[in-house]
């Protein structure tokens, strides 16, 4: 697949196939990701991967209570009390990639491995979506503990990833607002 192919065919999946991508396919994945430039070369970036089914539903769940501890939204809050919605969406695997430690540009730096990663995933015929509702409780100290995260590392992406049951028609997309300055 050609790189603009997969920028154009790249879509945030929410419904997947129970079978997990293996160690080869997730391994080729993180190598893309790490493959994105980062602020004075400090290549940041650390990766959890998880497929194990009954601590992804851990995390989901959890998660989940968290972020309606917090959400003022109606229309999110009626997802999240859902009781049949899973954040994850039932996804076989989430990576989530995470900085070492703090310092001002790891947003951007996770960020850049993160498309790198959910590129690399559609050209090898995977689906992914970036997970917010997990983010917050990720970063805290209880999400950490679970993982067995070190405290100084800073969770920015969590992506869920695994092979989609069919691909989510596109969006259309606005034509770009630019003010050339020539």
């Amino acid at each position: 697949m050609e790189l603009l192919e997969a920028i154009h065919q790249r879509r945030a999946v929410r419904d997947y196939l129970p079978e997990a991508p293996d160690d080869a396919t997730l391994g080729a994945l993180i190598h893309a990701a790490v493959q994105a430039p980062s602020a004075v070369d400090t290549q940041p970036w650390r990766f959890v991967v998880v497929r194990q089914r009954a601590m992804l539903d851990r995390i989901a769940r959890e998660a989940k209570a968290w972020r309606l501890r917090t959400e003022s939204s109606t229309e999110l809050r009626a997802h999240l009390e859902n009781p049949g919605f899973h954040i994850f969406y039932n996804a076989p695997a989430l990576v989530l990639i995470a900085a070492e430690h703090a310092s001002p540009w790891v947003i951007e730096d996770c960020s850049l491995a993160a498309q790198n990663l959910m590129l690399a995933a559609c050209d090898k015929g995977l689906g992914t979506c970036w997970i917010g509702f997990a983010q917050d409780y990720l970063r805290s100290a209880e999400g950490k503990e679970l993982l067995g995260l070190p405290a100084a590392w800073v969770p920015v992406a969590p992506i869920i990833v695994g092979r989609p049951r069919a691909l989510p028609p596109p969006h259309p997309r606005h034509e770009p607002q630019v003010r050339w300055i020539d």
